[in-house]
């Protein structure tokens, strides 16, 4: 029974971790874009968050993707006259979103969801050594 309990908290982290990648490649797919029309809106950063959740079935807690919540941060702004989202004195705002951050919020994911992937191995092969074990 501990070895499903392994399983199913290391699946829920590689969900989880799964869903913040998609978010966070949402982000910098968008980093450049711009609103479609003078003075409006460009994208804005959209920040994954996590819950935690009870699995009755296995009586053990688990992590899965939260709320998508949005960044309320101040757009960049650039002084552009001639560009199609500028404003009247010639300002374009840009998204909130900062690559760098985004870069280093990525890396973290993935390392997240390779140690995950690491407890999944590790307890098949556990699982694998117990049967051989028992077989003997």
């Amino acid at each position: 029974m501990d070895f499903l309990k392994s399983l199913a908290v290391a699946a829920s982290g590689l969900r989880a971790q799964s869903g913040r990648m998609r978010v966070v490649a949402e982000n910098i797919a968008n980093a450049d874009s711009t609103g479609d029309k003078p003075g409006a809106d460009p994208y804005r950063r959209k920040i994954p968050t996590f819950t935690r959740q009870l699995d009755r079935e296995l009586g053990s807690s688990v992590v899965a993707l939260g709320r998508v919540r949005r960044d309320e941060t101040a757009f960049r702004t650039k002084f552009e006259p001639g560009h199609p989202a500028a404003d009247a004195v010639g300002q374009v705002k840009l998204p909130n979103v900062n690559s760098l951050i985004e870069t280093m919020d990525m890396r973290e994911a993935q390392r997240s969801y390779e140690a995950n992937l690491n407890v999944v191995t590790a307890t098949r092969r556990m699982i694998s050594r117990t049967l051989d074990i028992l077989r003997a």
